[in-house]
């Protein structure tokens, strides 16, 4: 007898491209492009399919060989997001017609075929209608499932994509890094992200705690970084971030992912004081 998936039905749509910060993400980490098998799951993919068929397409041009496969826990819309498949292996769609894409109904318990183990599992805006002191059993069962060197990447966005924050989590549930994704265009100020961070965070963001700090140092930064913006939006970002850095944050990677908007730190840099005190 077939066991009842593991979690809550997602709610809301699914915007076309409200992913995209994520999905280059994904492309560009080594879980991906050095994996044996570059198996990839889209875990609470909505309303419709098309999260993962832009996966699929922006992955498929760093690895040839990669799969994705949508789960949702609603057979409806795992019977919805199947039609669609059939629209794009007919021709009528935008993605090509061998788009390496399935579906099937599951949750955080990952059911896969013949035990496999996916690279990357990517569980955008899943954990929003969780209690915080769920997220760690969530991510245990999810990471439980992933290839050795796999990564869980958890976290959520708005509606457009516009803004957007995630968590790295490793295969023995240990969160790794914690990365800020921006549109920089008529960005009014960073700290706009503090209405979509991560579960883990989202009720953090209150003084005392490492996230409330990292946004408020983030916000000043911008604001000195003001007479910049002749220079455009991007510039006046990088120069924020370099001031970060300076000040002793441990921003890591470089100018090329920080023109993205990204900001991203070692987990540790903003984990909850809470976390802390559970382990003493």
């Amino acid at each position: 007898m077939a066991h009842a998936p593991l979690g809550r039905p997602t709610r809301g749509t699914t915007g076309t491209n409200r992913l995209r910060r994520n999905d280059r993400w994904i492309a560009a980490s080594d879980a991906l492009r050095r994996s044996s098998d570059p198996l990839v799951i889209d875990l609470g993919f909505g309303a419709s399919g098309v999260t993962a068929f832009e996966l699929a397409a922006r992955l498929v041009r760093v690895r040839n060989d990669v799969e994705v496969r949508g789960l949702e826990i609603d057979p409806a819309r795992v019977a919805s997001a199947d039609a669609q498949l059939l629209e794009v292996r007919a021709g009528h769609s935008p993605f090509p017609v061998d788009l390496p894409v399935s579906f099937a109904r599951g949750g955080f318990e990952v059911p896969l075929p013949g035990g496999r183990r996916p690279a990357v599992i990517r569980a955008m805006n899943v954990l929003r209608q969780y209690d915080e002191g769920d997220v760690a059993d969530v991510w245990s069962r999810m990471t439980s499932r992933l290839h050795r060197d796999g990564l869980l990447f958890e976290g959520t966005c708005d509606e457009i994509g516009r803004v957007a924050s995630w968590i790295d989590v490793g295969s023995a549930a240990v969160p790794l890094r914690f990365t800020i994704s921006l549109r920089l265009a008529e960005l009014e100020r960073p700290s706009i992200v503090a209405e979509r961070l991560p579960k883990a965070l989202i009720h953090r963001n209150v003084p005392g705690e490492r996230i409330h700090a990292l946004l408020g140092d983030l916000d000043r930064e911008w604001e000195h970084a003001a007479a910049l913006s002749t220079f455009g939006a991007t510039q006046r970002f990088l120069a924020a971030v370099a001031a970060l850095r300076d000040q002793g944050w441990p921003v890591l990677g470089g100018r090329n992912r920080w023109r993205l908007g990204e900001l991203t730190l070692p987990w540790a840099a903003v984990a909850p004081l809470a976390d802390e005190v559970r382990l003493r």
